[in-house]
């Protein structure tokens, strides 16, 4: 390069510098220009946020909102949907005093009106590009309908399936949360400059939320600080340095302090510590469930803890739009911590462009065009198909051929509803979403299809067998639909008992005593305890929730359409006994052989294997891979180095596909006992078959480095064994490095 062209260039990139940074100061200017003009009333108004009407929690009070948002006396609203309702709203904003305008925040986890894949089996797919993509139309869609702001991206770590809210989150890695959670508020908020198709992202729950023991929802959290910093905030951190503009506190207490008044958790590490400059909201009414944790006496109190540990916005829970004035006046608050909190607010309203147009985000037409059109359909159908998980394909059932006669069965099979899943969007209307039964009539005519209900997904009654097991004898092959219901998953919906619900496991034995080839197909929000299944049907799919387009992207993988890629996300236990379960555990000084007569002087069970039923990073394929020819740079290196990793991959099947390379490692010996192993990289492999394709990667310090004792992240000389593989059970191949 010419040092003339490098020379322009580094002026381009001081110029983009200077002007991000000019544009910044410009809007700080404003906000404290608008804050000098607020009175302590008007303040407090924008740290309140009412809901209009659905709610996620206890309803407070009713109040006269309208008059309080003309009095300057809200700062946001959620549960508004449509771009006439927000515009109307936010006209009345207009009659306050200031006329500062509204944030319109709704909880836009998978998809608006296009409804996606719930996050986990988004998070299936091991693909950011998609997950990405479907954030991006979620988007899209809810700006176009006047909203600014949606509660996600879930980013807490949950190794325990009973937790109902697994199914909002990406699993138990942190490494693959962390990549996920980065692709999501990328995907949300675009270029974060309010532009008519982003949305402000809010990263929740701070913290440790998916650590609730026992799985139950709301409950205690009981964890070392190491643990902390490891595992469970990681995601957070790497969703702050992506751009997120909001964060959300979490329900739960941490070691005793409720993370809404944890001054630690929000005041020290997300303020200080990792400079976040947006704002935080407490969840639905978490600042004056402060009082029933025990931990205030009311909800003065509340706000003055909450306030004081940098919660900025009160979600429903009318404390401070009550209590914070009082505590000002009696000097038990400083005043500078109400601004403070303020300025992060109106911060955004001006990034997002409402002081310049309130109503830019309110225009019908675009919401017109923009909501469930053809391509968000096609992407909701690609991500779909992407996060179906092949658990098992004995004899070469799957695909499917189209010329054989079809007995479709099960609660699930003709069901729209429960397809969309947990917290999906409410809509009157759900007849656009393709149930499995309408995907597979798009693919097989009529007349070789044959149907019957069976049963209900969660009742003892057995009526229906009679009827499916008749049609099924009609059939060459059976398709099977069970799982849960759509609200049997998602928040206050923790479960004690995993099993299928109701009679459907009776169900499937009956069928498969008739002899014929069966595929079982289980929707479900969560890791399901299905052994029966697992041991006796020849071919199972996982397919979640998949959102709007469930059928054609179910239909899609049945008949090898596409060919499944999906990986596990989160282990699926054999028995509820094993939870928590998962990958990447410490060993023990007794460990685990395998060998049944060392049973009881090891960390298994006396009645049961500690393996899971299925394995972190689990999913087969219609094709086959091999691994081999792993290379290294060298086999040894310092902090100022890195270890070139090469390896190959070919499809030795007969059909195209896509393999999810796993790499792990493992510290060998340690000031402190490492995990058994722990991913740090992956990549998506699509490949023909027969062709072969070479991987490389760099392996660094960092990969290596953990948390010790003090918290300082450490990386320590020694030997680590590499693992690289198809899941973290099914290694292919190994070698041994040394950190000098």
């Amino acid at each position: 390069m010419s040092f003339l062209r490098w020379f322009l260039l580094l002026i381009g990139v001081n110029q983009a510098v200077f002007v991000s940074s000019f544009a910044q100061q410009n809007i700080n200017q404003k906000v404290d220009s608008v804050l000098r003009l607020m009175t302590l009333d008007e303040k407090i108004g924008q740290l309140n946020q009412y809901s209009s009407y659905w709610a996620t929690g206890p309803v407070s009070q009713e109040t006269d909102k309208l008059k309080e948002i003309k009095e300057g006396k809200v700062g946001s609203l959620l549960n508004v949907r449509g771009a006439d309702k927000t515009r109307a709203l936010q006209e009345v904003a207009m009659q306050s005093r200031l006329r500062i305008p509204l944030l319109f925040g709704m909880d836009v986890i998978h998809g608006y009106k296009t409804t996606f894949p719930i996050p986990l089996a988004e998070a299936a797919s091991w693909d950011m590009n998609w997950i990405r993509n479907s954030a991006r139309v979620a988007a899209t869609e809810a700006a176009a309908a006047g909203i600014h702001w949606t509660f996600a991206p879930m980013v807490d770590i949950s190794r325990d399936p009973r937790w109902g809210r697994v199914m909002e989150g990406a699993g138990e890695d942190t490494y693959l949360c962390s990549q996920i959670a980065k692709a999501r508020v990328i995907g949300f908020q675009g270029t974060a400059t309010g532009n008519y198709d982003e949305v402000m992202a809010c990263v929740k729950h701070f913290a440790c939320y998916g650590a609730a023991i026992g799985g139950r929802d709301y409950n205690n959290v009981d964890m070392s600080e190491r643990m902390l910093w490891e595992t469970y905030l990681p995601p957070f951190k790497a969703a702050i340095d992506a751009g997120a503009a909001t964060v959300m506190n979490a329900f739960n207490d941490l070691n005793g302090i409720p993370s809404t008044a944890n001054t630690y958790l929000v005041r020290e590490i997300l303020k200080d510590k990792w400079k976040f400059d947006g704002f935080v909201v407490s969840d639905w009414g978490s600042i004056t469930e402060m009082i029933p944790h025990g931990f205030v006496v009311n909800k003065q109190q509340a706000s003055q803890y909450a306030i004081i540990a940098g919660c900025d916005m009160d979600m429903e829970g009318r404390a401070y739009i009550s209590g914070l004035k009082q505590l000002v006046e009696d000097k038990i608050i400083s005043k500078g911590l109400i601004d403070d909190a303020v300025r992060r607010i109106l911060r955004k309203k001006f990034e997002w462009g409402l002081f310049d147009d309130p109503f830019r985000f309110c225009q019908p037409d675009r919401e017109n065009k923009a909501i469930n059109n053809e391509n968000n359909r096609f992407l909701a159908r690609e991500v779909a198909k992407r996060s179906i998980v092949l658990l098992k394909n004995q004899h070469n059932i799957l695909p499917l051929s189209g010329n054989q006669k079809i007995a479709i069965v099960g609660p699930l099979a003709k069901s729209k509803r429960d397809m969309l899943g947990a917290w999906n969007v409410n809509w009157d209307n759900n007849e656009d979403v393709v149930s499995p039964y309408e995907g597979i009539n798009t693919i097989v005519d009529n007349e070789k299809i044959v149907y019957a209900k069976g049963c209900e997904v969660n009742d003892s009654i057995k009526t229906g067998f009679a009827q499916a097991i008749k049609v099924a004898k009609r059939a060459d092959v059976i398709v099977c639909f069970v799982g849960e219901n759509a609200n049997m998953s998602g928040e206050a919906r923790s479960r004690a008992n995993l099993q299928l619900p109701g009679v459907q496991e009776e169900l499937i034995k009956r069928l498969s005593k008739l002899g014929k080839p069966i595929v079982v197909v289980i929707s479900a929000g969560r890791p399901l305890v299905f052994n029966w299944v697992s041991n006796n049907v020849p071919a199972i799919l996982y397919a979640w929730w998949l959102g709007s387009e469930a059928g054609n992207a179910i239909a899609d993988v049945l008949f090898g359409k596409y060919n499944p890629s999906a990986k596990l996300p989160i282990t699926f236990p054999k028995s509820e006994g094993q939870i928590p379960i998962y990958y990447n555990y410490n060993n023990t000084g007794r460990p685990d052989t395998g060998d049944p007569k060392q049973r009881g002087y090891h960390t298994g069970y006396i009645d049961l294997s500690k393996e899971p039923q299925y394995p972190f990073g689990f999913g087969l394929s219609y094709t086959n891979f091999e691994y081999a020819d792993l290379k290294m740079s060298t086999n040894e290196f310092g902090i100022n180095d890195s270890i070139r990793v090469s390896f190959s991959i070919k499809n030795t099947g007969q059909m195209q596909g896509e393999e999810i390379a796993q790499f792990f490692i493992r510290d060998k010996v340690a000031s402190l006992i490492r995990p058994v192993k722990e991913l740090k990289w992956f990549t998506k492999i699509p490949l023909k078959p027969g062709e072969k394709h070479t991987v490389t990667f760099n392996i660094t310090p960092e990969m290596l480095s953990f948390y010790n004792n003090q918290l300082q992240k450490v990386t320590e000389p020694g030997d680590f064994e590499i693992m690289i593989g198809a899941s973290s059970s099914d290694i292919k191949l190994k070698s041994l490095i040394t950190f000098k």
